[in-house]
């Protein structure tokens, strides 16, 4: 299956020979960089709408306060509790914020009908692994500890995240359950970092031309990675860790990712592991569709039926 057309004068623009390589520059730049191609070139009519969107300070590890942005759905507050999720931003941990991904925690309030959390962790290379793990954990925990207040169910809070941020939701999932809670009730992976132990033939195959590529990898993993890190660890590859007893789990892949067939081998183990597991694969689509259904109809879609599978979850 081809590309999905509404994509193509997109990936046209990222190929053009003017428009900088993120792997080429430093963090700094890559990060002013993807605010432009996102917060800037947002269009503010186009943002979903939802009922609510408050800033917030969340707890992180070692005592530091977190940027949070809390989404609240309509009915949310009024005694019919509702869904509680924790999202994490992607960026390959070094860049994005909670103003990149602010379009598809709206998309997840609504669809969902859920309270939604977004968390400003920070970011590597000033705070590399395993920081943005330990952050992520702490904002579970304090989101758990304040879920009356956001507006949400204690008894249906999840985790989600999108690339790095799938990482993330996933390390905190298996985390969750080792350290006895707080509960969760299911994960959303959305082309999820899984395995940075091993090589993937969708790697090559996706290498080049379709937003993400090998080398924006490379990149991302040297600033993100200390020197001793083991790449099998199961707090930086969520692939090697144990996986019986963890939460319902939606996993979203695209075709023409790089990333695919880890996130792919992620589904496949925890389904192997005896965890509920919803598997959706996005034959057209490229690494970040969450975040362009704007000027995608095909990422609509998938951003919908991506949605209903966690709202089944969290019923």
């Amino acid at each position: 299956m081809p590309v999905d057309e509404s994509l193509e004068p997109l990936l046209a623009l990222l190929n053009s020979p003017g428009v900088p390589k993120m792997s080429d520059g430093t963090p700094e730049l890559a990060r002013l960089n993807f605010r432009r191609f996102t917060v800037d070139a947002r269009q503010p009519e186009a943002l979903v709408p939802v009922a609510s969107v408050e800033d917030m300070t969340v707890d992180g590890a070692d005592g530091v306060s977190l940027p949070g942005r809390v989404y609240r759905p309509d009915g949310a507050g009024t005694g019919n509790p509702v869904p509680t999720v924790v999202f994490f931003h992607g960026g390959g941990f070094v860049i994005g914020d909670i103003d990149t991904h602010d379009d598809q925690c709206r998309w997840i309030c609504r669809e969902v009908g859920a309270v939604v959390l977004s968390v400003g962790y920070r970011l590597a290379p000033e705070s590399p692994w395993p920081g943005p793990v330990e952050d992520a954990l702490a904002a579970v925990r304090w989101a758990a500890a304040h879920v009356a207040e956001l507006g949400g169910d204690a008894a249906r809070l999840a985790v989600a995240g999108d690339s790095a941020g799938g990482n993330l939701a996933a390390v905190v999932a298996q985390d969750c359950r080792d350290a006895s809670g707080p509960a969760l009730a299911a994960q959303l992976l959305i082309y999820p970092a899984t395995d940075f132990a091993d090589v993937y033939p969708s790697m090559s195959e996706n290498a080049e031309g379709y937003f993400l590529t090998a080398a924006d990898m490379v990149w991302f993993s040297a600033n993100y990675l200390p020197s001793d890190a083991d790449p099998a660890d199961p707090r930086l590859s969520p692939l090697r860790g144990r996986l019986d007893g963890l939460p319902p789990a939606v996993v979203v892949t695209a075709g023409y990712d790089p990333l695919r067939d880890a996130g792919e081998a992620y589904a496949s183990a925890l389904e192997a592991a005896g965890v509920p597991v919803t598997a959706h694969r996005f034959d057209g689509l490229i690494h970040g569709f969450f975040g362009l259904p704007a000027m995608s109809p095909a990422s609509e879609k998938a951003v919908r039926t991506t949605c209903a599978s966690l709202r089944d979850l969290l019923v």
